[in-house]
């Protein structure tokens, strides 16, 4: 089964679902429809959908449910506080580009999400950018392929401002579709639209996860319990954290250590975004931040996100400068700083959307492989559609 697709019968079970190690009636039937608003505290709670990560995917995955079913109740928990993990420190760049066709038809999906959401608040920080993509002039066939035809890929030879000169055999083309968003802040405000209607739980960890016929049981911190009619684990990079790691390890999921630069020169006005394509890396002038920003792909894998010291290291300073320095000299001389952080990889760079239970009462949603804020709509669309209670097919959500 497409771990990203919802099994043909959603109330069957699912075929192809990680085996749980959870008894089968480990759970009470959670009835639907039960639970009064302010539901996740007292124990023996329950609430129709339960997510747990409040980063931006889990906050979109809430808002989905909702857009579908307005009436359906949802708690949402982290451990820590709304878009403070992974989402605090994301780059926030959406282009329109996949490496395979799944990844090709999220993105699309999430473009048109982000596009149709500003458009309706012109007040979230979501900023169009201009896009430049650099690559060997040998590999436009394979551009065309990755970036989606709304990116109207067009050969140019305008440099962008940053860039002093191409290496040798290299072209650049200009292209559309390309914004940023401060995450962090842009989680926030639709975490607070929600307030009325969802019951966010912060500083609530999740240290126990049940499923059976009827539904889910969390226990909390505390000891608290909350049941649920469907969970969706949203982690971002804590696959390992004991309540869902014996459920989560059968996917495949990696997590490697992500690196990017910050380069303390103010970016101009009309500066654009700059794709190395070949070097997987790119250039983002943050206008918000008064900044430069630059992401490398940083080989380290399997690293525990509770353990990595959020420090550069002069290897990673050293990496970043020889690698920029072949395109943008001037801007890698003032690489001082920057943000470490971690980010979860699906095999083959695919993100993951599957049950996680034979009851289909556990989901999956994740692994993102570094677009977890360009991805993070489609993926949320992709979790609901595997709780059969919520209408389908799937309604625009703006």
């Amino acid at each position: 089964m497409d771990r990203l697709m919802p099994a043909t019968d959603p109330g069957a079970p699912a075929a192809s679902a990680a085996p749980s190690s959870v008894a089968a009636d480990a759970a009470e039937p959670a009835g639907y429809r039960t639970t009064a608003p302010g539901a996740g505290g007292p124990a023996g709670a329950r609430t129709d959908v339960a997510v747990v990560g409040a980063g931006i995917l889990g906050v979109l995955i809430a808002r989905e449910v909702l857009t579908r079913d307005p009436a359906a109740t949802v708690t949402v928990l982290d451990r820590d506080m709304i878009g403070s993990g992974a989402t605090r420190r994301s780059a926030g760049l959406h282009f329109p580009r996949g490496a395979d066709d799944t990844v090709r038809t999220l993105a699309a999906e999430s473009e048109r999400f982000y596009a149709d959401l500003a458009t309706a608040r012109p007040d979230l920080p979501i900023h169009p950018l201009g896009m430049t993509v650099l690559a060997p002039e040998s590999a436009e066939e394979r551009l065309r392929e990755v970036y989606l035809p709304e990116a109207k890929l067009r050969w140019t030879t305008e440099l962008p401002p940053s860039i002093r000169k191409l290496p040798a055999n290299f072209g650049a083309w200009e292209g559309d579709g390309c914004q940023y968003a401060d995450v962090h802040t842009l989680t926030q405000l639709l975490a607070a639209e929600l307030r009325e209607r969802v019951a966010f739980r912060e500083g609530v960890a999740v240290t126990t996860v049940a499923a059976g016929p009827g539904g889910a049981r969390l226990t909390l911190t505390g000891g608290a319990t909350l049941n649920a009619g469907h969970v969706v684990i949203a982690p971002g990079p804590w696959l390992a954290e004991p309540a869902w790691r014996e459920l989560v390890a059968p996917l495949g999921a990696r997590v490697k250590k992500i690196v990017a630069l910050h380069i303390e020169k103010p970016p101009a006005p009309g500066d654009r975004a700059v794709v190395l394509h070949t070097e997987d890396a790119f250039l983002l002038p943050f206008h918000h931040r008064g900044h430069w920003l630059f992401s490398y792909t940083c080989q380290e894998w399997d690293v525990d996100p509770g353990a990595v010291d959020p420090a550069l290291t002069a290897g990673h300073l050293r990496e970043a400068r020889a690698l920029l320095t072949r395109y943008a000299p001037d801007l890698a001389a003032h690489c001082r700083s920057g943000r470490v952080f971690c980010d979860a990889y699906g095999p083959g760079g695919t993100p993951l959307v599957t049950p996680l239970d034979p009851y289909g009462r556990l989901v999956f949603a994740g692994a993102a492989s570094g677009s977890g804020y360009r991805l993070a709509p489609a993926l949320a669309a992709r979790a609901a559609d595997l709780i059969p209670s919520l209408p389908s097919p799937r309604k625009a959500t703006t």
